[in-house]
């Protein structure tokens, strides 16, 4: 079950990033906060779903409030 989520999450990763070929600067750094941010949430709270999303949620604003 364990390698199945993890294939699943690097095909969804994958979908993302491919789709941000028509992005700003401020949107592809909010995609890229929220999936680094998402990581490490989950990676802190030992995998928990809650930890996953809140982390992704704050990754994103500040992937968002970051200027080029």
């Amino acid at each position: 079950m364990n390698m199945l989520t993890r294939s699943l999450a690097a095909g969804l990763v994958m979908a993302t990033f491919s789709g941000c070929a028509n992005m700003n600067a401020q949107q592809k750094n909010t995609a890229i906060g929220a999936a680094v941010g998402g990581v490490a949430g989950s990676v802190l709270t030992g995998g928990s779903a809650v930890g996953t999303v809140g982390g992704a949620a704050v990754g994103g604003v500040i992937g968002n409030q970051i200027k080029r």
